[in-house]
C-alpha cells in the first residue's frame, strides 16, 4: 500500500511542472516511441490471444488479464507497418492502457524503460511530413528521436465515433443562447480537435482552436495584452492534458497565475484515465475535468455553463 501511495503521491507532485514520464518501446525496428505512463495499467509478456471470428483490423485476438477480457490491438498493423506474425507473439509484449473510456492492450515488440523529461522538450511533429501519419509529438533524446504516436487518431480509424449532440443534452432554445458564445479548445490530436470543434459548432457555439498548451497561451496573452478581457471573450477553456511544449496543467496553473485571466472557467478534457486525475485537477485550479471522448457529456459542460453565466 505505502509504494501505491508513494507512486501517487511522485505524480501528483509532478502536476503544474510540465513534467512527464514515457514509457519507451519499439515495434518492428528500432525506433523508439512513447507513451505516457499515466496511461499504462501494466506490461506484460503477450499471452495466448483468444482469437476474434472473421477479424479484419489490427485487432488480433482478446487477452484474459486479471479477470477481465481486453482487445489487443498489433499497434505496427495499426500505423501502416508489418504485423507481428502470430508464431513470434508469445516474444513480445502487452502494453495494456486507457484510452478514451476504453482499455486495450497494445502489442509491441519491446518495452525498453520509462524515461523522465519535460513537456517543453515534446516538439510537435515537422509540417513538412504532412497531416497523414499517426505521429503527434516527437521528443529528441541521446541523439535518438522517439516518437509520440497519435493515439486518438488511431482509435478513431478503428472505431469511428459520432459528434452529434442529442436534443435531448440541448434544446433548440439552448442552442440559440449558444450562439452569443465562444470556447477556446486546446489539443494536440487533429482528430479531437475535429471530433469537439464539430460537437460545439453543432450547439452553435463559436470555436477557437489551439494545437497545444504554448500555442493557447501565447494567444490568451496576446489578447490579454491588447486590452481584450478574455475572460468574458471566452466562455470556457477546453484543454487537453498532454501536449507537445506545455501541457494542460502547467497552462492550468499559468492561467490561475495570471491576474488578467485567473477567473477563467477551464475544464480539462483527455484521454487519460485512472484515480490520479481529481486530485490533479483541484491542484491546478481546474473547474473540472472530462474523459474523452463523448459528444454529450461535452455538451452538458458546456451547456452548464451557459447556465451559469445566464443566471448571474
Amino acid at each position: 500500500m505505502s509504494g501505491i501511495l508513494d507512486s501517487v503521491n511522485l505524480r501528483t507532485q509532478m502536476v503544474g511542472q510540465n513534467r512527464l514520464e514515457l514509457l519507451l518501446f519499439a515495434l518492428e525496428s528500432d525506433q523508439q516511441y512513447g507513451i505516457n505512463v499515466f496511461k499504462v495499467r501494466e506490461v506484460l509478456q503477450c499471452p495466448k490471444l483468444t482469437e476474434v471470428p472473421r477479424q479484419t483490423s489490427a485487432i488480433k485476438g482478446m487477452a484474459h488479464i486479471r479477470g477481465e477480457t481486453i482487445p489487443v490491438l498489433d499497434l505496427s498493423e495499426a500505423i501502416g507497418r508489418e504485423s507481428v506474425p502470430k508464431d513470434q507473439r508469445s516474444n513480445c509484449f502487452l502494453i495494456v492502457a486507457e484510452y478514451n473510456r476504453r482499455t486495450l492492450a497494445f502489442l509491441v515488440r519491446q518495452v525498453d524503460r520509462i524515461l523522465n523529461t519535460q513537456w517543453d522538450q515534446i516538439m510537435a511533429p515537422p509540417t513538412e511530413i504532412g497531416v497523414e501519419n499517426y505521429l503527434t509529438a516527437i521528443f529528441e533524446h541521446e541523439d535518438r528521436l522517439i516518437e509520440i504516436l497519435d493515439v486518438e487518431q488511431i482509435l478513431a480509424d478503428l472505431y469511428p465515433m459520432a459528434t452529434e449532440v442529442s436534443k435531448e443534452v440541448a434544446d433548440d432554445q439552448l442552442r440559440e443562447k449558444a450562439k452569443e458564445y465562444q470556447i477556446l479548445i486546446t489539443d494536440d490530436s487533429s482528430v479531437a480537435r475535429n471530433q469537439m470543434k464539430r460537437s460545439l459548432e453543432s450547439l452553435g457555439i463559436k470555436v477557437t482552436a489551439c494545437n497545444n498548451g504554448r500555442q493557447a497561451w501565447d494567444f490568451l496573452c496576446d489578447l490579454a495584452d491588447r486590452g481584450v478581457d478574455v475572460t468574458t471573450h471566452f466562455l470556457m477553456v477546453i484543454s487537453d492534458i498532454e501536449m507537445p511544449e506545455m501541457d494542460g496543467y502547467t497552462l492550468t496553473s499559468m492561467i490561475r497565475d495570471d491576474e488578467r485571466m485567473k477567473h477563467m472557467h477551464v475544464v480539462l478534457h483527455t484521454s487519460l484515465s485512472g484515480g490520479f486525475n481529481v486530485s490533479m485537477v483541484k491542484k491546478v485550479g481546474a473547474d473540472g475535468f472530462l474523459a474523452k471522448f463523448n459528444p454529450d457529456d461535452l455538451a452538458a459542460a458546456v451547456v452548464k455553463r451557459i447556465n451559469q453565466v445566464e443566471t448571474k
